[in-house]
């Protein structure tokens, strides 16, 4: 088999065009180029399909899949056709997308690359450009968004991440059930989810069944006024209610541990992550060790008995008995004369609607979580963005459950 027939062959070219020539550059760029040709005497209007006459044409070149160690390249002069309707357009290639650099081929590699390793690393292994690996990223994202189709999920996480170090966060939206990210926007202010929900009417907006989120207060104002019957649908789950009391009981524990160091007594010195990890967590070693300082009179211990009682309430399934329970352990906590957890309890107080929804919806928000988890892992194997952009553009590809890959590969 001639070498323009083997090409032929590999490449799936088909009329109208054709492989005419096979170059081998073994010294210099060490490339194979395949040379092509359309050979159409009126090719087809890419716009409307009508058949027009040639206009002129333009020299390409794309980078293909190599062949072995070789960098493989097409060249071909693409004509453009003058349509009465339309004007002047170039005609489209079969093997890319317009405008594209790449084999459609050879973006699908990269794409598959680039979801296991960062955009430097995958620049490094195939001889290209930072810029040129980005370009394939973000056009894979746009296509993604241009094909997924608009609608408003039942059950939405609203989460916050952070942009950079300097308190710039951006608002994640993520579909709860399907597990993907389907809304990104700068900021994490009441405007920045009214925008999003604007883009749904209200009627689409009635069919939202929960919204799982934290309590920050922008967020609760925009649910409030943009999702019909808001009150029995907002939910805070475990997770943040957790943390709020993991922090009063650090703070707690460091405020002690002051006094006691002063006065020479070090019980509590180092044993912070013994107050703040899960005790599911604690190997049955550390839970033994622990067990002096929990059962002491110390005031960290008291404050860790209430947040671990708390944890506790979520096991609840009515909202009249989780009520009650709550309300209980509310009484305990505001009058344990721990400052941090009775500012929690003052707080919690305060959302307990919110909380019982999660208990009697069964929200949690997991899913948010987790997804917040790989998003700093995006943003730590990039080493940072300096570009508010690409960094939603990351998260799109890697979370969005998008379709990245060209038309012709579909």
């Amino acid at each position: 088999m001639r070498d323009r027939d083997l090409y032929q062959k590999i490449l799936g070219i088909e009329s109208p065009w054709e492989v005419v020539d096979v170059e081998l550059d073994l010294a210099a760029q060490r490339e194979v180029r395949v040379h092509l040709k359309n050979t159409e005497p009126k090719p087809p209007c890419p716009v409307c399909g009508q058949l027009c006459a040639r206009y002129d044409s333009r020299p390409r070149r794309w980078r293909h899949l190599d062949t072995c160690q070789y960098s493989t390249i097409l060249i071909a002069e693409v004509p453009r056709v003058e349509c009465s309707e339309h004007g002047v357009h170039q005609v489209a290639v079969p093997w890319a997308e317009p405008g594209s650099r790449f084999t459609a081929l050879f973006e699908a590699l990269v794409i598959d690359w680039l979801k296991e390793a960062s955009l430097t690393a995958v620049a490094q292994q195939l001889s290209l450009s930072w810029q040129a690996i980005n370009t394939i990223q973000q056009r894979a994202v746009a296509r993604g968004l241009a094909r997924r189709e608009k609608r408003l999920p039942c059950r939405l996480g609203v989460d916050e991440t952070s942009f950079q170090k300097r308190h710039e966060y951006v608002t994640v939206v993520i579909d709860q059930e399907a597990g993907t990210v389907v809304h990104v926007a700068d900021g994490r202010g009441r405007e920045t989810l009214d925008a999003f929900f604007d883009g749904f009417s209200w009627q689409e907006r009635t069919q939202v069944k929960s919204v799982a989120m934290d309590m920050w207060a922008g967020y609760i104002v925009s649910v409030g006024s943009k999702i019909p019957g808001a009150r029995d649908k907002i939910a805070y789950d475990k997770f943040h209610v957790a943390q709020h009391l993991s922090q009063a009981v650090d703070k707690v524990r460091r405020q002690e541990n002051k006094l006691l160091v002063a006065a020479g007594d070090e019980q509590l010195k180092g044993s912070k992550y013994l107050w703040l990890r899960h005790p599911d967590r604690l190997s049955e070693e550390a839970w033994q060790a622990f067990e002096p300082l929990r059962e002491s009179a110390l005031k960290t211990a008291r404050a860790w008995a209430i947040k671990e009682l708390a944890m506790g309430l979520w096991r609840y399934r009515t909202r009249g008995w989780a009520r009650r329970a709550w309300l209980a352990w509310y009484g305990w906590a505001s009058r344990s004369r721990l400052e941090p957890i009775r500012q929690v309890a003052a707080m919690i107080k305060r959302h307990l609607n919110g909380i019982l929804n999660a208990i009697v919806l069964g929200v949690t928000n997991a899913r948010s979580e987790g997804i917040n988890a790989k998003i700093q892992w995006i943003k730590y194997s990039a080493r940072g963005f300096r570009n508010r952009d690409r960094f939603r553009a990351a998260i799109y590809f890697h979370l969005g459950g998008l379709d990245l890959y060209p038309a012709t590969l579909r």
